[in-house]
């Protein structure tokens, strides 16, 4: 069966906006939260941390026993002075300085203090920096977990697995896809 010829133009049927640019905007306001999600909606508000003086077999087992994989380290005045993640723990035991030390695995955990091991420059972030933004250090610097500190004091963690968690409640909301904005600038 053959359809009668429309009497609608194919300019009229496209739809095409009457101000270019204006539904793109409305796309975007429609489809994206209206205030810029921030570190602190994001991160773990109770991180498990942990105090100089440690050894790395200690810091080891509290990392296993609460499944974690970096622990900020806070000295007396309960001031951030380093991390110390699973990499570092797993290359303490390897570490030839360890073996001629120690002579084996057992030595070098309960002998070893984690200062030893921790990395000290801490890269940190704001608990109101922009998610993007924290997302960007994380990348740059090739990290997992990102010390949120306010005032010098830890306040949160930020890791990967808080970022994956929070881009799937986002895309379960329905927010549209829009690379672009999470590119942080600068």
């Amino acid at each position: 069966m053959r359809h009668p010829t429309r009497a609608i133009t194919r300019d009229l049927r496209t739809r095409r906006a009457k101000r270019p640019g204006r539904a793109d905007d409305e796309v975007s306001t429609l489809g994206w939260p209206e205030t810029t999600l921030r570190v602190r909606d994001v991160m773990n508000r109770q991180p498990v941390i942990t105090r100089c003086g440690i050894t790395v077999g200690d810091a080891w087992r509290l990392m296993r026993a609460r499944k974690i994989r970096h622990v900020p380290v806070l000295d007396d005045k309960r001031r951030l002075v380093g991390i110390v993640t699973d990499r570092d723990l797993r290359q303490a035991v390897l570490e030839p300085w360890a073996e001629e030390r120690a002579g084996d695995a057992a030595n070098v955990l309960t002998g070893t203090p984690v200062e030893r091991v921790m990395t000290w420059g801490v890269v940190t972030v704001a608990p109101d920096a922009e998610i993007r933004q924290a997302a960007h250090i994380m990348r740059e610097q090739r990290i997992g977990a990102l010390p949120v500190v306010r005032a010098g004091r830890v306040v949160g963690m930020l890791t990967a697995t808080d970022l994956v968690r929070a881009v799937i409640d986002l895309l379960s909301e329905g927010v549209l896809s829009k690379p672009e904005r999470w590119r942080a600038e600068g």
